[in-house]
């Protein structure tokens, strides 16, 4: 397996150096490059092609949220992993609705920090509680979804409700009694079919669509 490419984008020299010093431990990680603002991480982007982006949110010049909008409505499939100090829901959900794939405290110890970073970039982190009670207060539910106004098959439709529940992989297959790699094709797939980027945006979706009571 080819080890993650990793771009750090943080204004802060010291706390570039710490993830730097972090990941460097692990095989399964490259760092390809460092950024100092959000416009140094959309040129970094374009000339590196890095698998992840690590983002801190505050930053001069161009902030981490405008420049995570922009990363990916370029390079939609590079993952984008807020990284922050505060777990500020607010920030964070904006974030996360932009195509963030998530975030990472940088306060929690450096082993779970990676675990979690691994998760990220298998698409294997369930969402969180907070997160999906700020999704149902901003999405009022609408009509329910029917086979004939979507893309989905019956079976894909089963995995994004389970998603939007809050479910990990592990758990959606033990659930339909499929293996996690089938859980993981049908995830690219209604990612794909809906032009969306992350969980959060799946139960934005799945909330709007009527599919969660």
């Amino acid at each position: 397996m080819q080890p993650f490419r990793i771009l750090i984008v943080d204004d802060h020299a010291h706390a570039r150096e710490a993830i730097r010093e972090i990941l460097e431990e692990h095989e399964d990680f490259v760092i390809l490059g460092e950024g100092r603002n959000g416009q140094e991480a959309i040129n970094l982007t374009e000339e590196l092609m890095p698998d992840i982006i690590l983002m801190d949110i505050q930053m001069p010049v161009m902030d981490g949220l405008e420049a995570t909008k922009r990363i990916k409505l370029i390079f939609p499939y590079v993952k984008i992993v807020m990284i922050t100090v505060s777990d500020d829901i607010t920030d964070l959900f904006d974030a996360l609705k932009k195509g963030a794939q998530g975030y990472l405290l940088k306060n929690i110890q450096s082993d779970a920090w990676v675990d979690h970073l691994r998760a990220f970039a298998s698409d294997e982190v369930p969402m969180s509680k907070e997160i999906a009670f700020q999704i149902l207060k901003e999405f009022p539910q609408s009509k329910a979804v029917t086979k004939e106004n979507t893309p989905l098959s019956s079976r894909e439709l089963e995995v994004l409700q389970l998603v939007a529940k809050g479910l990990s992989n592990r758990e959606i297959s033990e659930t339909l009694f499929i293996s996690e790699h089938t859980v993981k094709s049908h995830l690219k797939n209604i990612l794909s079919k809906l032009h969306l980027d992350n969980r959060v945006q799946l139960t934005n979706y799945a909330f709007q669509q009527g599919l969660i009571n």
